[in-house]
């Protein structure tokens, strides 16, 4: 049955373990890996002296911002994009140009800014304009199996797909209108997904918080780039492609990307840049490209050189946080408004420089989570309370520096799962610390109780931070009782069975005594000596021990009987009885005391129980215990008895039977 509570136990536990260890990576991790990546790993780019621009240099953004739509009212018809891409075709001559932007429908008002548009990026071999996935199924089922037929034809990507699966998300598509569809040539997806990715474990969507992107999406069984992959497959010249359950690679480039396939999607986590007046990235308003072109057009100097853009990577977005439709501001882990094509070119930067986190695998985190936990249980186990804390919080901050050591590096662990696991495991092992304690306390009660008086007990516990000798001045009433003949008897039974005797007496003569609000306060070879009114407090000490004794006498009788039977020796009892003053406390050496009490009053009521041989009596009381009972007792008085030890005579008394 123990067994089967342990089991139990142990059930229990593991569970509530993996709740607190789940709950706290669901909700509570995610949170740590954005501090992490905010104050420790995120570095700046490097500053371009020449140009004046931070960023690597290699990805640059071209934005329809609050500048520019101040000057060119929005929403404008398609044409007045045609200025910004002229400007790249004619005069700039971008590596690759990046579209970060969706185009769904046609303007219906402006056919012909429409014509120009598309006649103008249909000019472009370079450029990567964005696609939309969507989770909503085709409304139209025929016309949605022609485009997909239609999209796949020219936009899939031609890949050796080693993955033993594929995710499955993906319903439809957001349509291109059919001249643009004609016109574009290289499409990557621009959705962007918020979740969190760390080893083994995804949550995703749960605070709308975007840590990475998705350089791949599985759509109809066919696998289609990002903006970000398409880009950079175009500036290496369409590199060949294996994809694997764990990895995107370029085999001749000898070079992968590290994922994480899900049942839905595939996840790479974003190494973040920070951010200078709200771009990682250089940043240019679209405005002024388009009055350089005008210029140049012109024959005047343009506001921006051109050269800055040669052979480089430019992302024409837009954001216009308020009023205009065209905010695409989103929360990342190191800024609640971080423009959408700045995580485009983020995404751009980490695959053309292989500069990725590396995650640490789940079973390292949990390898190392029970290890920590381990240690946690050591310590507490083995060293008393302010050693264990003190070693606790050294381990805690030990873990703290590690987990900040290694995101400095790139590298991504957990960071307060592991230390949550710490806690509650402090907790569980205090608790089960606490329990063997107690049961090693009671235990040792147990053991003590059998040794001396529960109450004494009870009072060095108390007491246990102020043992010493010492004590004080009490009235109390002291009981000796002695067995008669003990000594013929040792001498002509086996020891064993004198043993097996006295053992059956005590056991019998303990419970009275303690009825009566005594303590033994001593076995002394067969003699017991109790104790009435300390440290037990009671105003009726003298009555209990009277009445004690006198049950002690009847309880004899029923033994006897029951030895008679057995073949044992009838053996009779004298008990003595005085009330008086006594020292009661600690005597002994300071390494080893005895509570006890001491004084004439003891001495007399060894004396007493004495003279029962002298008087042929079984019960003798002092003159001092009488004046407290003798209204409930019948007695002798035996008048003017010489006490060895007294100068001057006294009167004892012989119990005859106590009153109800």
């Amino acid at each position: 049955m123990n067994k089967l509570k342990f089991a139990i136990f142990t059930i229990i536990v593991l569970l509530a373990l993996y709740f607190v260890y789940f709950v706290t990576y669901t909700f509570v991790e995610p949170k740590a890996y954005d501090y992490m990546v905010k104050h420790v790993l995120t570095e700046k780019l490097p500053f371009d002296n020449k140009k004046q621009i931070y960023g690597s240099g290699d990805v640059i953004l071209v934005m329809i911002d609050a500048k520019t739509a101040e000057k060119y009212r929005w929403p404008w018809k398609r044409e007045t994009n045609c200025k910004l891409f002229e400007y790249f075709i004619k005069y700039a001559h971008p590596k690759v140009l990046v579209h970060d932007s969706i185009l769904a429908s046609l303007d219906k008002d402006n056919p012909e800014s429409d014509k120009k548009f598309f006649k103008t990026i249909s000019k472009f071999n370079n450029l990567v304009s964005g696609f939309m996935p969507s989770l909503q199924p085709w409304n139209d089922e025929n016309f949605g199996k022609a485009y997909d037929k239609a999209f796949e034809e020219k936009f899939r990507l031609d890949v050796e797909n080693k993955m033993t699966s594929e995710p499955d998300i993906y319903l439809s598509l957001m349509t291109f209108p059919e001249p643009y569809f004609q016109a574009v040539k290289n499409t990557g997806t621009v959705s962007l997904f918020p979740g969190f990715i760390n080893g083994n474990l995804s949550s995703y969507a749960m605070d709308e918080i975007y840590r990475t992107h998705e350089y791949l999406i599985a759509y109809k069984g066919r696998l289609y780039p990002s903006l970000a992959l398409k880009t950079f497959m175009l500036m290496r010249d369409n590199p060949k492609i294996k994809v694997t359950d764990s990895y995107i690679e370029f085999p001749d480039l000898k070079y992968k990307i590290k994922h994480k396939k899900t049942k839905y999607q595939i996840f790479t986590p974003i190494k973040f840049y920070k951010l200078y007046n709200g771009y990682s990235h250089p940043k240019f308003s679209a405005v002024d490209i388009m009055d350089s072109y005008d210029n140049l057009e012109h024959g005047k100097a343009p506001v921006i050189n051109p050269e800055l853009f040669k052979d480089k990577i430019v992302i024409i977005g837009a954001n216009v946080p308020a009023g205009t439709g065209l905010n695409d501001n989103r929360n990342t882990s190191i800024s609640p408004n971080h423009p959408g094509a700045d995580i485009q070119a983020t995404a751009i930067d980490n695959i053309i420089h292989n500069d990725f986190l590396k995650i640490v695998p789940v079973w390292l985190n949990i390898f190392l989570t029970i290890i920590g936990m381990l240690c946690v249980y050591g310590v507490i186990r083995f060293y008393d309370l302010f050693k264990s804390s003190l070693l606790i919080i050294g381990l805690i901050l030990g873990y703290f520096g590690l987990s900040a050591l290694c995101f400095y590096f790139g590298v991504v662990i957990n960071v307060i799962t592991p230390v949550v696991m710490f806690i509650v495991t402090m907790i569980l092992a205090y608790t089960h610390k606490f329990i063997l304690e107690n049961k090693s306390k009671e235990k040792v009660k147990s053991a003590m109780g059998k040794y001396m008086s529960e109450d004494v007990m009870k009072r060095v516990i108390m007491n246990i931070d102020n043992l010493g000798l010492g004590g004080k001045k009490a009235v109390v009433t002291v009981l000796f009782a002695d067995i008669r003949g003990f000594t013929s008897m040792s001498e002509t039974m086996p020891a064993q069975q004198v043993s097996e005797i006295l053992n059956e007496y005590f056991t019998e003569m303990e419970p009275i005594i303690s009825k009566y609000n005594g303590i033994i306060n001593k076995f002394i070879g067969d003699a017991v000596m109790a104790i009435f009114g300390e440290p037990i407090q009671d105003k009726n000490h003298a009555a209990n021990a009277v009445r004690c004794g006198y049950e002690m006498l009847l309880k004899v009788k029923e033994l006897q009987k029951k030895w008679v039977q057995e073949g044992k020796p009838k053996i009779e009892i004298g008990i003595g009885i005085n009330t008086g003053e006594v020292f009661v406390g600690n005597i002994g050496s300071v390494n080893r005391m005895e509570y006890t009490v001491i004084g004439d009053t003891v001495n007399l009521a060894s004396r007493l129980e004495s003279y029962n041989k002298v008087y042929k009596t079984k019960m003798l009381i002092s003159s001092s215990t009488y004046e407290e009972t003798k209204n409930f007792i019948d007695v002798i008085r035996i008048s003017d008895v010489e006490i060895r030890g007294k100068s001057h005579k006294m009167d004892i008394y012989e119990v005859l039977k106590v009153l109800d």
